[in-house]
């Protein structure tokens, strides 16, 4: 089947639609607001030491076979820095050379040294991601970046157009505890949506003449996220076919997890123009879009020659500190702090219900027996040093629990 673009990459076929479908299947957020205690934020096993990857492609092994990305680090690239990184996918039949060329979706020019850029390449140049294998792509992409590099673990950030926005899309059902945000330009759910139950920030961008991926194919993966991000109703406005404008809805939401909606004329093209207008609106919208949803993980520290005042680590096992981050009538946002006294390679915080109910967590594994809930560590986040934290988030209903938590970890 072929597949015919522009040089920007910016056309499907309208005949390939449907072999395409068919392999599918701005506030700051409340828990990293600024009173959080620094020791809980951690920047990767990158940080504090010398760059272990440089710009450039690199291969590695994922799923028993090998797959390759595209890696952008910033010029000046300081260890001692926790860096924004945003994974761009390209669309169909296209590459990771494609998103290079087009500066990772225009957001490199604006992220001025600020970000790591990652583009990952698809197998046979498509996203079907068959039994999670891409998802798992991507997880060990980061893997692989943040054990040579120092990155942000905050401020994770996925962007796609096309077949790329598909990707994006079941990023952000699948992983919405690992990315802050994901930006979905004229996609679709053609890589599935393993999840979808997490809050996670949206951005939606598609063209109301798209004859390619119809623009109520976008609408659909929006109101997914409106409805897990608590969102209210409201009128989104889309301009009319031949008006050479966009409209920008922004929804009121789950503090911390906004949804946006932009609309535009234009067709299957990721760098909407209005008319007249030489430039793309689309590049500023994400990057204003990734920018808001801040962090406060602070650069690490170096290691001082001698502190007689420096506070020793947590004696005993574990602790676990509960705090309310946001509440609303029968409902509550909450975050919870592990902090290690010894190094651990895993970790559970348990506590009784007193009345209500845990209905999310994310950086973490909830299961309940009983009045007694319990949280292990995700996958990512087991394994921390003697004097180590972490956090994961919770929404629940009812009465939040109450510190101290009961903390055990190996």
């Amino acid at each position: 089947m072929r597949h015919l673009t522009t040089s920007g990459g910016r056309r499907l076929v309208p005949a390939a639609l449907a072999a395409l479908l068919a392999l599918g299947g701005l506030t700051a957020p409340s828990w990293a607001a600024p009173e959080q205690d620094a020791a809980a934020l951690d920047g990767t096993a990158g940080c504090g030491r010398s760059a272990g990857l440089s710009t450039g492609n690199h291969t590695i092994m994922s799923g028993g076979r090998s797959r390759t990305f595209r890696l952008d680090v910033p010029t000046g690239y300081d260890p001692n820095h926790p860096y924004r990184l945003v994974v761009g996918l390209h669309w169909w039949h296209g590459t990771s050379q494609d998103v290079v060329n087009q500066n990772f979706y225009g957001l490199e020019p604006l992220a001025e040294g600020s970000t790591v850029f990652v583009a990952p390449q698809g197998i046979d140049n498509a996203w079907p991601n068959t039994n999670g294998q891409d998802v798992a792509f991507v997880d060990d992409v980061l893997r692989t970046v943040e054990d040579a590099l120092c990155i942000d673990t905050t401020q994770r950030f996925a962007t796609g157009f096309s077949y790329g926005g598909g990707m994006s899309n079941a990023l952000a059902c699948a992983r919405a505890d690992v990315f802050r945000a994901v930006a979905v330009l004229n996609g679709a759910q053609l890589s599935g949506c393993a999840g979808g139950t997490q809050p996670i920030a949206y951005l939606g961008s598609h063209g109301v003449v798209d004859d390619v991926l119809n623009i109520s194919q976008g609408r659909a993966l929006r109101d997914r996220f409106l409805q897990t991000n608590g969102c209210q109703a409201q009128q989104a406005p889309e301009p009319a076919p031949g008006s050479g404008t966009h409209v920008k809805t922004t929804y009121t939401c789950r503090d911390g997890f906004p949804v946006v909606w932009i609309a535009s004329d234009s067709g299957h093209q990721w760098d909407a123009r209005d008319g007249g207008q030489q430039q793309s609106w689309v590049p500023g919208e994400i990057w204003r879009f990734f920018t808001s949803l801040t962090s406060t993980t602070p650069s690490p520290s170096p290691t001082p020659t001698s502190d007689p005042t420096t506070t020793p680590p947590p004696a005993g096992d574990c602790t676990a500190t509960y705090r309310t981050v946001n509440s609303w009538p029968g409902g509550y946002q909450g975050e919870v702090t592990v902090e290690t006294g010894s190094p651990s390679t895993s970790w559970s915080v348990s506590w009784p219900l007193s009345g209500g109910t845990v209905d999310q967590v994310w950086n973490g594994s909830m299961t309940s027996q009983g009045d007694i809930v319990t949280v292990r560590n995700a996958d990512w986040n087991g394994t921390l040093p003697a004097g180590g934290g972490t956090t994961f988030g919770l929404l629940g209903s009812g009465t939040p629990p109450a510190s101290p938590l009961t903390c055990t970890s190996s």
